[in-house]
C-alpha cells in the first residue's frame, strides 16, 4: 500500500497585536492550544479549506491575507505525516466562539502566548509571524527615508 501525507490547513487570525488561539479538546494535543486549522476536504482549495475550518473552529469569518508557509515535518504531528499549508488574515465577521472540536477560542496577546502550551510546531509558525511583520514595519519605516534622500545609496 502506498503512503502519501495527508494535507491540512492552519490559519493566523491576528487582531490589535492579539493573534486567535483554539484550546484543543480531543488528540492529540489534547490540552493544547493551536492556531484554527484541519484538513483539506476532496475538491477543495486549500484557501476554502481554511476560511471553512477559522469558521467551523472558531465562529469567526476570516479574510486570508497572506501565505505564511508551508510545514511539513514529518513528526509533527504523532498520527500522520501531515504537511500543513499556513495562512494569516483578518478576521471579517463573527465572535470567538468555542466548537465540538475546541474547549476554548480567544484572542491571546504574545505575551501570554510565551507562557501557553501550544501544539505541535505552531509556537514556530507564530514566530515566523513576528519576524515577517517586524521585518515589514521596518521597512515601511526604512522606505521614506530613502526617497527623501535621508538614507546614503550605496
Amino acid at each position: 500500500m502506498d503512503k502519501f501525507p495527508k494535507l491540512a490547513v492552519d490559519v493566523l487570525v491576528a487582531k490589535d497585536e492579539k493573534i486567535l488561539l483554539i484550546k484543543r479538546k480531543h488528540e492529540p494535543f489534547k490540552g493544547k492550544y493551536a492556531l484554527p486549522g484541519g484538513f483539506v476536504e476532496y475538491g477543495e482549495t486549500v484557501e476554502q479549506a481554511a476560511v471553512r475550518e477559522c469558521k467551523e473552529e472558531t465562529g469567526i469569518d476570516v479574510e486570508l491575507e497572506g501565505l505564511l508557509g508551508v510545514y511539513s515535518d514529518p513528526g509533527r504531528d504523532p498520527r500522520w505525516h501531515i504537511i500543513s499549508v499556513v495562512f494569516f488574515g483578518s478576521a471579517k465577521k463573527g465572535k470567538p466562539t468555542a466548537s465540538n472540536e475546541t474547549e476554548d477560542v480567544g484572542y491571546r496577546s504574545l505575551k501570554e502566548i510565551e507562557n501557553m502550551e501550544l501544539a505541535s510546531d505552531h509556537e514556530t509558525m507564530i514566530e515566523d509571524f513576528k519576524i515577517i511583520h517586524m521585518s515589514d514595519a521596518l521597512s515601511s519605516i526604512s522606505r521614506p527615508a530613502r526617497e527623501e534622500g535621508n538614507i546614503e545609496k550605496r
